[in-house]
């Protein structure tokens, strides 16, 4: 009689027990980030400009999420990504640091990371690429202050110069420079190598790589599939717009490189693979999707600068092919992550997150109502069918998709529209509250 009290309370606490956090069942998670590259260029979503084959098919693989959103420049959108929360809270409202003024710091002190909170539910952590959060030269422990056991980081800025992170790189990895790569090593191979070379050696315990791609960010040039002289192999060069492509066609590659990886090792039944971007294209380039030219707006507080791509692919988890329409922000990723590894949220501060853990699995579940955006002095938020920005400018997404006019109230829709703006308005306002 006991023995089966106990049997039966064993089983009620494991039913009890959401299938991702169970030890045995807990994701390998790679988390891949290309930089400056929007919703448009990728074929999956439509984009008719650019060859993206390798994220094409992991989109067919798993599942695709149709209105994800960033902030619309790098370093603010890393911070709220790793923290799950949104910009205001933490001061990343803008980008500090440009050229030689004071660089941007991010203290590990003061917030606490998906790196942070992995590794202490016992993952191996590592981070390979564009770091962009503090000087390394100044701050050399880091990345491994902010919850990563390993990595392998371009610079930015060292010891006052900027650096390259594409031919000829300045890499830190692990405390290093890796001063074996002056000689006409290509960046992003390097940050590739060492995310498949982490994944191999911890294959056999749970890991979580975060992999911010430097691809495909300015100054165009040309890739090892194309470069011919040394001048070609100048990563500070600022070449044509007509380079750009190939950056888009390298990043694909690259992706599929990790892919191919995780499926040599067998661990795709075991590992969750998301893709995304730090937020909207340069403007320097023009992608066209359903037969609209959209002009990146990076940097920009509109659809181009902010709505991004999000990829999920877990074998026999994620439907193949597979589309979700649920808001999704960057500050949901902390808290999904948490969900999936086991690990606990923060108690002593607000997440402003929502895990999308329920999507991954196909199941109906409370979907956001709206998502937020900030950078600098504006914003927007958005419901599933509208969106208003800090100047009021108000607008139809069902009907104007690419933010091409705005709405005014006019008839029939007047009443609806009105009080979708008021919705919106209390949204941003609660958030403001002290």
């Amino acid at each position: 009689m006991r023995s089966t009290f106990i049997a039966c309370t064993i089983l009620a606490i494991t039913l009890a027990v959401p299938l991702a956090t169970r030890a045995a069942d807990r994701p390998n998670i790679v988390l891949i980030m290309a930089d400056d590259l929007g919703f448009e260029a990728l074929g999956c979503y439509g984009g008719e400009t650019f060859k993206t084959p390798h994220i094409d098919s992991l989109a067919s693989a798993g599942v695709q999420f149709d209105r994800c959103y960033a902030t619309p420049l790098c370093s603010p959108t890393r911070v709220q990504l790793m923290t799950g929360r949104y910009p205001f809270r933490t001061g990343w409202i803008n980008l500090i640091g440009r050229g030689s003024a004071p660089l941007s710091f991010f203290d590990p002190a003061k917030e606490r990371t998906f790196g942070h909170l992995l590794q202490q539910a016992g993952y191996k952590t590592a981070v390979a690429g564009k770091w962009q959060l503090a000087d390394l030269s100044q701050h050399p422990d880091h990345i491994k202050d902010c919850g990563f056991d390993e990595y392998c980081c371009w610079t930015w800025i060292y010891k006052g110069e900027s650096t390259s992170r594409y031919w000829n790189p300045t890499i830190l990895q692990n405390g290093k420079l890796r001063e074996d790569l002056f000689q006409q090593r290509y960046g992003p191979d390097v940050y590739n190598e060492f995310v498949i070379d982490f994944i191999t050696r911890h294959r056999e315990e749970p890991f979580f790589v975060y992999y911010p791609m430097a691809l495909p960010h300015n100054p165009p040039h040309r890739t090892p599939d194309n470069a011919e002289t040394d001048r070609h192999r100048d990563g500070r060069r600022f070449g044509t717009p007509e380079e750009f492509p190939g950056l888009v066609e390298y990043m694909d590659k690259l992706v599929g490189r990790i892919v191919t990886a995780i499926d040599r090792l067998k661990l795709r039944d075991k590992t969750l693979i998301l893709f995304t971007t730090d937020n909207g294209t340069h403007k320097n380039y023009v992608a066209e999707i359903a037969g609209v030219k959209v002009r990146g707006g990076k940097g920009k507080v509109n659809e181009a600068g902010s709505h991004v791509p999000l990829i999920a692919s877990w074998n026999g988890v994620t439907a193949a092919k597979s589309r979700c329409d649920d808001l999704i922000d960057f500050s949901d990723f902390l808290p999904t992550l948490v969900e999936l590894s086991g690990a606990k949220l923060p108690s002593d501060r607000l997440i402003d997150g929502h895990s999308f853990v329920q999507q991954l699995y196909g199941k109906s579940a409370d979907a956001r109502d709206w998502v937020y955006v900030q950078f600098e002095n504006k914003w927007f938020v958005r419901g599933p069918r509208w969106k208003l920005h800090h100047d009021g400018r108000f607008f139809d997404m069902q009907r104007d998709p690419f933010e091409l006019r705005a709405s005014i109230a006019e008839n029939d829709r007047t009443r609806e529209m009105l009080n979708a703006g008021r919705r919106l308005q209390t949204v941003v306002d609660q958030l403001h509250k002290p």
